[in-house]
């Protein structure tokens, strides 16, 4: 597909935007200024596949905890700040790679100048964060109250304007709703109106199941349509899940490639094994592998290798058995106990090959 070309901006080390990957984003649930567990779900997201770090910094004990957590990680780290200036500017000196923040919010055109002035030092890009669910009240009464594509576009040009009033250009725009209509309506519109990087989400997306299927409508969407540089799932669980769908999105979308397929047939009455548990142990054991490699969990021998000829590697079903195969050929039969110890293992002697 053909992604937008915008404008490029550095977080850390990583490049967002132009023509460069979508990068994976998520954000810690634990209290920053608790550091160990922090820097521990950091290091298990970055395991994950995460690229980029967010944490919230609700008082000044957070933002300073900052410097510490990003001496024990190897990603970026992003500052969530609402109302209180100080807090942003302490967020800088501690060496923050990004801060989210709505200009507009955290006080007077002093205090943004000096936020602002304190990103241009010390070279740390803002991400303007505008959310369905607390746009300016006038741009809510043009609507009876309710948020719309239009309302979020205004609300960011007066953002932008803020900074752009004070020449900072390294910024990037979110707006994020929970409903999918409104969020794909705004980043349509924003595409076309601003060249700077889009961070895709979905907020108050749900649980794992509602989460992931609203996520996959809305982000999917927008990703073929070639919007998009940065993204977070937001999902009402454990983090590690969030980088699990985005990952499975964003290869579905061609945009991702080192990441395992997994074709598992739904199962009927031709299955003579009990086929589930061995396609969760497989999707489980996939997620530890990072190579671009199709492998298949099929119900039977009748239709196995044929419909998963495109699969790399599979195990198709027989009588308590199964049928190893590679590229649509059978290689051997293996018994029902061994099929997972051994797809396991022809799965890592194909990837070091």
């Amino acid at each position: 597909m053909n992604r937008e070309n915008t404008k490029q901006i550095m977080v850390g080390n990583v490049a967002i935007g132009g023509q460069n990957k979508v990068v994976i984003q998520s954000m810690c649930n634990t209290k920053t200024k608790d550091i160990e567990a922090t820097v521990n779900q950091t290091l298990k997201l970055q395991e994950a596949g995460c690229e980029i770090i967010r944490v919230a910094c609700l008082d000044l004990e957070d933002a300073k905890a900052i410097k510490e957590i990003k001496s024990k990680i190897n990603i970026p780290i992003v500052a969530d700040i609402h109302y209180d200036y100080k807090i942003a500017l302490q967020a800088i000196e501690s060496g923050v790679d990004k801060i989210r923040i709505n200009p507009g919010n955290i006080g007077s055109e002093e205090r943004i100048k000096k936020v602002v002035e304190k990103c241009k030092e010390k070279k740390v890009p803002i991400r303007i964060g505008i959310n369905g669910g607390s746009l300016e009240k006038d741009l809510l009464e043009k609507n009876n109250g309710r948020p719309t594509a239009s309302a979020m576009i205004e609300s960011a040009r007066r953002h932008i304007k803020l900074l752009e009033e004070l020449d900072f250009h390294d910024y990037m725009i979110s707006l994020k709703a929970s409903d999918i209509d409104l969020c794909i309506e705004s980043y349509e519109k924003a595409s076309k109106e601003f060249n700077c990087p889009l961070h895709l989400g979905i907020t108050e997306a749900g649980t794992e199941f509602s989460g992931t299927i609203k996520s996959s409508i809305g982000l999917g969407y927008l990703l073929r349509q070639g919007i998009g540089d940065t993204i977070r799932v937001s999902l009402s669980d454990d983090p590690i899940k969030e980088i699990k769908v985005v990952k499975e999105i964003l290869k579905d979308c061609k945009l991702y490639k080192e990441t395992p397929t997994l074709i598992a047939c739904p199962t009927c009455g031709r299955t003579q094994i009990d086929l589930i548990p061995v396609a969760k142990q497989i999707e489980e054991f996939l997620q530890t592998i990072q190579s671009n490699i199709t492998v298949a969990v099929m119900g039977c021998s009748v239709n196995g290798p044929g419909e998963a000829r495109q699969a790399d590697i599979g195990i198709a079903g027989g009588i308590k058995e199964g049928l190893l195969f590679k590229k649509g050929e059978i290689i051997k039969k293996v018994s029902q106990e061994e099929m997972v110890s051994t797809l396991k293992q022809e799965i890592l002697n194909m990837i070091e090959k």
